[in-house]
């Protein structure tokens, strides 16, 4: 049967879902097999569907036998017909020939009709559900952008595109008050669950995975494996330290990820809504790199490095020795977890008392 409305509609329907051509065409397909049952009560038919002839066929399909069986035939692909029956569709059929008879469609009653427009709709829905996990499921731990369309008093809700949604805890945005619908969010992607609706998307700002993929996206390097991040650690919406190598000699790790005029870190302190990142040389030498850790202090000497243990002693300036422990101790537990070394701080004057230095 020519249909050329449908073929229309179909290609609109494909573009406005943003499935295949194909998904709509197996969708209808699917309805049209419904429809049928609904008339002929089996699933007994096969349907073709072709665009470059903007035909749309319907074809009961029979098995020809030469005495019909009792048993249930619900699950047969083609319905059991005698041969003098099947002579009248076809004269040339014979015993355990498969055979089809064209179906016209139109005439089909209102509720037939009605089932094949539930079906495929349903079979859309599905597609559009399958396509959205595939594709979510595909960027578990990376990073993805998210539309804000939503501020509640403890959630934020994010579009994240195939008609997804997700929600953030408020307290994982550090610029609250900056914050606006319509403005997009960077988060890290940690879960995807199949639901009977839209995939459930599980995403997270705290994440300190999504630094990495932030220093990932910004930095050339990064992505390319010139340089590596060696290891990071991080206070969510505060600080992140993070320990970095460069492959190649010529490369400046810090410099790049720096960039020219602060440019790159700035692009990741803002994406990450204000939050500090310190850079800092990783090092072989567990000396240097202790010491390196501990930026921006300065580091009179490292001593009592247990290779074993991974711990040592660090002496600073007396007058560094708050900036070395940071905040509530942040700078120097950020620097352990960074580098994987126990450091113990001491002042310069702790450690002539004691004998360490001379």
């Amino acid at each position: 049967m020519i249909n050329k409305e449908y073929f229309k509609r179909a290609e609109e329907l494909a573009e406005y879902k943003g499935i295949s051509i194909e998904d709509v065409h197996e969708a209808a397909k699917r309805g049209l097999i419904q429809s049928f049952k609904k008339v002929y009560g089996n699933n007994c038919c096969r349907v073709d569907i072709n665009p470059e002839k903007n035909e749309i066929l319907l074809f009961a399909v029979y098995k020809v036998v030469e005495e019909l069986s009792t048993e249930p035939q619900e699950n047969q692909t083609a319905k059991e017909i005698l041969l003098e029956d099947a002579k009248l569709i076809k004269k040339s059929a014979k015993i355990g020939d498969i055979i089809e008879q064209k179906v016209d469609f139109r005439n089909f009653s209102r509720t037939a009709v009605s089932a094949a427009k539930n079906t495929t709709n349903q079979s859309i829905k599905q597609t559009e559900r399958d396509n959205a996990y595939e594709y979510f499921k595909s960027l578990e731990n990376e990073m993805v952008v998210g539309e804000v369309i939503n501020i509640g008093p403890k959630v934020v809700t994010l579009k994240l595109g195939y008609n997804v949604t997700t929600i953030l805890p408020l307290a994982e945005f550090s610029n609250v008050a900056d914050l606006g619908i319509g403005d997009s969010v960077r988060v890290y992607v940690k879960k995807v669950e199949q639901t009977t609706k839209e995939p459930k998307v599980y995403v997270s700002r705290t994440d300190r995975a999504l630094v990495t993929r932030l220093m990932e996206n910004y930095i050339p390097e990064i992505k390319e494996g010139i340089i590596e991040i060696k290891g990071i650690a991080r206070d969510p919406g505060d600080r992140s330290k993070i320990a970095l190598y460069s492959n190649d000699p010529k490369i400046d790790a810090i410099g790049s990820c720096v960039g020219e005029g602060g440019l790159r870190i700035r692009q990741i302190v803002d994406a990450l809504g204000g939050e500090k990142v310190d850079l800092y040389k990783w090092s072989e030498n567990p000396e240097e790199l202790i010491a390196n850790s501990l930026q921006p202090a300065a580091v009179t000497k490292v001593l009592s490095v247990d290779v074993k243990e991974k711990s040592s002693v660090v002496i600073v300036p007396d007058d560094h020795l708050s900036l070395a422990i940071g905040k509530m101790g942040q700078n120097v537990r950020l620097a352990v977890q960074s580098c994987g070394w126990k450091i113990d701080i001491m002042p310069v004057s702790e450690a002539y008392d004691k004998g360490l230095l001379i």
